[in-house]
């Protein structure tokens, strides 16, 4: 009995010792990990930081955490982010973002409010942490930007998983009841006719990146997309529906090549909400509606199939140009 009591004592202050290095080394991590953000020319910091969840789990949590990237113009600050993972699988990582928090962009600084923000980590063992898969879920979302819009969503579901292919990655995000700002929607439905909630947003997709999301993806040159394989895409928003799929190369501008095809679920009304909108001039209205109509084959049905093309820095729907492409790789605007 006694050596039994021993074997646990023993046992006992290993497993307390671990978790105590451990510990350590998980602040060590992330206070080295910001100095060295703030050596790279970063603005981070925090208010305190601390580890907890002796024995089986290391809590952590810092307050008023705030990380600014000049080079992408990219940032994020919160009272608060915590980070749990169990002690004896380190890296899988449980991640608690608090109810208010501020997204900084190259354009515009995004306040969310949300009900519930939290996601889920799990990195490849070994000195480079490559990213295995993620999952990050929301609940009532409200986000408001600087520039004076507003928008919410009831439910969001982002996932992304390491592909087979290299440097690549499967994405899917799924988005219920998602309300626009109002004034967007009324330049795009002035009429009223649509619900005041795009029902859903789904999106299935491969990128491909220029390196590896691992941890040294902060470090230099940043992985940039260079292929999207868009697998499929749906958005619905009452009696109107888009699908997409197709490939798209991106250039290190961020400029997209390649086809995505549309099918367009009451492309007729569609169209007249993107010339009322101003997507499409007024003046290429009619043209744009017999070009469609004969791609929707005769009679110019409700349903249609046409090529979204994207060439040489411009976007065009079938016949009719759109204007130019979007830059996937923002340039850094803020100041």
């Amino acid at each position: 009995m006694r050596k039994l009591l021993v074997l646990i004592v023993v046992l006992a202050l290993g497993w307390a010792g671990y978790w105590f290095v451990g510990a350590t080394a998980v602040e060590r991590g992330l206070t080295g990990w910001l100095e060295d953000r703030r050596a790279a020319g970063w603005t981070a910091g925090y208010g305190d930081l601390g580890v907890s969840g002796f024995p089986n789990r290391f809590d952590t949590t810092l307050t008023d955490l705030h990380i600014d990237d000049p080079l992408t113009g990219f940032g994020w600050r919160g009272p608060f982010f915590q980070a749990f993972a169990l002690s004896y699988r380190p890296n899988h990582v449980i991640a608690v973002f608090p109810p208010q928090q501020t997204i900084l962009t190259p354009y515009e600084e995004i306040d969310l409010a949300a009900g519930d923000m939290r996601g889920s980590v799990v990195v490849s063992p070994g000195m480079t942490l490559a990213l295995d898969r993620a999952t990050f879920v929301a609940e009532d979302v409200e986000a408001t930007g600087s520039l004076g819009w507003s928008a919410s969503v009831e439910e969001a579901r982002f996932a992304v998983r390491e592909a087979v292919r290299e440097n690549a990655y499967d994405i899917g995000l799924e988005m219920l009841g998602v309300t626009p700002d109002a004034a967007l929607t009324e330049a795009v439905d002035p009429g009223d006719t649509l619900p005041a909630a795009i029902e859903r947003v789904r999106l299935d997709a491969t990128v491909v990146y220029s390196r590896p999301l691992d941890r040294f993806a902060l470090q230099g040159v940043r992985p940039q997309p260079v292929a999207i394989e868009v697998n499929g895409a749906r958005a619905t928003w009452g009696d109107l529906a888009v699908t997409a799929e197709g490939e798209l190369d991106v250039d290190p501008q961020g400029i997209p090549t390649g086809i995505l095809t549309l099918e367009v679920r009451n492309w007729r009304q569609m169209l007249a909400l993107a010339v009322e909108a101003g997507l499409v001039p007024e003046r290429l209205a009619e043209t744009a509606e017999r070009g469609l109509a004969l791609l929707a084959g005769l009679g110019g049905g409700g349903d249609l199939r046409v090529p979204l093309t994207f060439r040489d820095g411009t976007v065009s729907l079938g016949p009719v140009p759109l204007g130019p492409a979007p830059r996937l790789i923002p340039p850094v605007q803020r100041q």
